[in-house]
């Protein structure tokens, strides 16, 4: 029982429309492999023409709730995992609350009454991917829905209820069943750079929550112009952070950024590592991924890196997900107090198993010890 909601995510729920198209495609809407950014108008027309034109599977994604539903798979334990976003009033947003109820999470999404549950186009060419998102709903996100007591600070005990209640109450359980995992229940946070473009506001509460109660706070570079175009926002929450996750291209354009003269991810992980913290009460560790070359994890001023597992070419699928995927393996063993070595290769494991199917996407358990 002490891992019931121990895991929050905050993001934006996207309906992943998940095709692969062909070089054709991508040069029409000026889109780059191995890329992901916020669709501009030019790209509005390419989420029909990717329905009627190629085969597409339709996925709850979202970078956040693709992490948070891969740590749930791990655990493997009821009620561990808890989700907050904005999804539209439409089918699309009943199809992902029925999607990540399945998966085991907690969602608390908060309904917009006007816009459209959002969509990310996740374009495969040779098992490579660009992700081109278009927020609508998941744009919407206040803080207001965060500051409501049955989100932040409303927590009751399914277990003492059911077998306080079981004998008596019998045919109230399935009512009881719809526990409310809150702000304040969690100790681990995690949340995708991509939400800065959203509700700074609302990661900036959970984040001083979580340094003023010893709470863990994580986040993730999560693209390139993150790095970029919301530098600010992205300094704002730095020094709350206890794990950084990223990529290698991300590393080096946040280095690039800030005016560090290196490409080096291990020296780009130290500095990271050496930002200001608001808290002392855990340390900074950096987690930088790199494909097919090891991860690097850079703490206590010095750098450690992992092998990944590799994979024959011929298995690879997509790689969509993949980066979310380790993530979310990663936290499955933090949030239990593993070595951070069984962290990465928890991470490693959940990546590997998703780059070998379409989507972020995963069979019914995990093999992985």
């Amino acid at each position: 029982m002490a891992h019931e909601g121990i895991l929050l995510g905050m993001g934006n729920p996207l309906l992943d429309i998940s095709a692969v198209v062909d070089e054709d495609f991508l040069q029409k809407y000026d889109i780059k492999l191995n890329n992901a950014i916020l669709a501009e108008d030019k790209h509005l027309p390419m989420y029909d023409e990717m329905s009627s034109k190629y085969t597409v599977e339709y996925i709850a994604g979202g970078a956040t709730q693709n992490s948070i539903k891969v740590a749930q798979w791990m655990l493997q334990i009821p009620g561990a995992t808890s989700y907050m976003g904005c999804i539209g009033k439409d089918k699309y947003g009943e199809e992902m609350k029925k999607n990540s109820k399945h998966a085991g999470v907690n969602v608390h999404y908060y309904e917009d009454d006007a816009a459209p549950t959002g969509t990310c186009a996740v374009c495969v060419v040779g098992g490579e991917r660009s992700l081109i998102a278009n927020l609508s709903a998941a744009n919407c996100y206040k803080s207001e829905h965060l500051k409501r007591p049955e989100n932040w600070a409303l927590g009751i005990s399914l277990t003492n209820l059911f077998f306080r209640h079981y004998m008596v109450f019998p045919f109230q359980m399935k009512f009881l069943i719809m526990i409310i995992y809150t702000v304040e229940k969690a100790k681990y946070y995690y949340i995708a750079g991509f939400f800065l473009t959203v509700s700074p506001d609302s990661i900036q509460l959970v984040a001083e929550h979580a340094a003023a109660n010893n709470k863990v706070f994580t986040m993730n570079l999560s693209a390139p112009f993150i790095c970029e175009f919301f530098k600010e926002a992205l300094e704002k929450v730095l020094p709350f952070m206890d794990f950084v996750f990223g990529n290698e291209t991300e590393a080096r354009t946040f280095a690039k950024v800030h005016g560090w003269e290196t490409d080096s991810v291990e020296e780009i992980a130290l500095k990271i590592c050496q930002w200001p913290k608001a808290s002392e009460a855990h340390k900074r560790i950096t987690v930088i991924t790199q494909g097919a070359d090891p991860v690097v994890v850079a703490e206590d001023g010095k750098v450690k890196t992992f092998p990944v597992i590799l994979l024959p070419k011929e298995k690879l699928v997509d790689t969509n997900g993949a980066g979310d995927a380790f993530v979310g393996g990663f936290l499955s063993q933090l949030v239990q107090e593993k070595p951070i070595e069984d962290c990465v290769k928890a991470g490693c494991y959940a990546s590997n198993v998703i780059i070998q199917r379409s989507g972020c996407t995963y069979p019914e358990k995990p093999n992985f010890a």
